[in-house]
């Protein structure tokens, strides 16, 4: 079988699929699935171009890992063969746990565990099942191999991970404001005592790529419309597993089932591998087909959100700067408790409050280093002149309160949307 294949992205043109294990493990089952996951989650209601995929984008990280490794062997240092596959399998299998819709329903199908985790567990059933080949791309990806740039390429403030879905996602929703020059940051990648550096030339690509990292949050993640959906989704799922743990039956795919009926925690991940393969199976598919089917239910609750989030008639949400104040919420709350038939204890699946926060540089979590000309390292913050990086360094949080449109609230002073 002829493994040399070429991909035409429309973000970088033709990508090289390098022959052998990559090619396999792209073919895999575990990795097709994230065609049918959507990188954004729910935001392409706002967005309708943002379609794109999981897979697209992992496909793209392996791309500019390669860019990378290039670059840095082009600089004198030694990486191998052996290396250059390892991390390449890690950047192509650092997304393969996430659930359907993306982080819409991270923490509702399943209970304590994260995606990164789920991926590490998938990891090692593709170790076993491919002879025990992943072990040094699982060291790279868990950090435990003794040549640390290897693994902030991979998950990093500034890793092949974000420079991929900043750049893909700006490409897909059209918002000029996250497009980064990505290939100049990676010709300037260098390595300095085992840890990845920037040098001094690329400072200004840096600032533009951490100034495009916030504004894609605002923007993009984080638009009020992108939020509302997601918490819809999330109080759909949330009906539903209630529903199904007072015994109702609910429609659902037999692996959706699964976890609809169960509470599965982390520990039950790692201790029966049933519920792993069952996860491995679930896409938006099949949280979608569930939907247009609950939308027909008897539970008012689960049906009038299923037909709202079918029709886009979603929450209205408002944000501010400083906390909702409780008598609005309370007002609402009020007319949401006369206005449909529910119980009290209902009302927050149709009016809650909640906060959204943004961090584009996060000090504490692994420095963005520049190498100086003299030879020294400091982090961006410093080297740079611009005193716009201490503020992106800050935690930025917004509060929201969302209700059903229905409930037509007046839109009071000091409301941001």
């Amino acid at each position: 079988m002829n493994k040399k294949k070429i991909i035409n992205d429309p973000v970088y043109g033709f990508i090289t699929i390098p022959a052998g294990l990559i090619f396999d493990l792209i073919e895999h089952p575990y990795f097709q699935r994230l065609r049918n996951i959507k990188q954004m989650g729910m935001a392409y209601l706002v967005y309708p171009g943002a379609i794109h995929t999981r897979f697209h984008h992992a496909i793209g990280a392996m791309h500019l890992m390669g860019m990378a490794i290039e670059t840095l062997r082009g600089k004198g240092l030694i990486i191998t063969e052996e290396e250059e596959e390892a991390v390449n399998v890690a950047i192509l299998l650092h997304d393969i746990g996430h659930g359907p819709f993306s982080h819409a329903l991270e923490h509702t199908i399943v209970e304590g565990i994260s995606h990164e985790h789920i991926s590490s567990l998938l990891m090692n059933n593709l170790n076993r099942q491919f002879g025990n080949r992943l072990e040094l791309a699982m060291q790279i990806f868990n950090n435990r191999y003794y040549k640390p740039f290897l693994h902030q390429l991979v998950s990093s403030q500034l890793d092949c991970d974000r420079m991929d879905y900043l750049s893909r996602d700006s490409f897909f929703t059209g918002v000029s404001e996250g497009i980064i020059g990505f290939d100049r940051i990676i010709k300037m990648l260098n390595v300095s005592d085992g840890q990845l550096v920037i040098e001094e030339k690329a400072v200004y690509s840096i600032e533009k790529f951490l100034v495009a990292r916030r504004l894609m949050y605002w923007q993009v993640y984080l638009h009020k419309t992108a939020v509302s959906a997601e918490h819809m989704l999330v109080n759909i799922l949330r009906r539903a597993k209630y529903l199904a743990s007072r015994g109702e039956e609910l429609f659902a795919t037999p692996n959706f089932e699964h976890f609809l009926v169960k509470s599965v925690t982390k520990k039950d991940f790692e201790e029966d591998p049933v519920h792993l393969e069952c996860f491995s199976s679930l896409d938006d598919y099949d949280i979608y087909t569930s939907i247009k089917v609950w939308a027909g239910t008897k539970d008012f609750i689960l049906s009038h959100l299923c037909k709202s989030i079918l029709s886009r008639t979603l929450y209205k949400t408002e944000i501010t700067m400083a906390p909702v104040e409780k008598e609005r919420v309370d007002e609402i709350t009020s007319l949401a408790g006369k206005f449909y038939p529910i119980d009290k204890t209902d009302v927050p699946y149709f009016v809650f409050t909640d906060i959204v926060a943004n961090t584009a540089y996060n000090i504490n979590d692994g420095n963005i280093n520049i190498l100086t000309k003299d030879g020294s390292v400091k982090d961006i913050t410093t080297a740079s002149d611009n005193s716009t990086l201490e503020a992106l360094a800050k935690t930025v949080k917004k509060h929201i309160l969302c209700y059903m449109k229905e409930l037509k609230a007046d839109k009071p002073q000091g409301v941001i949307f």
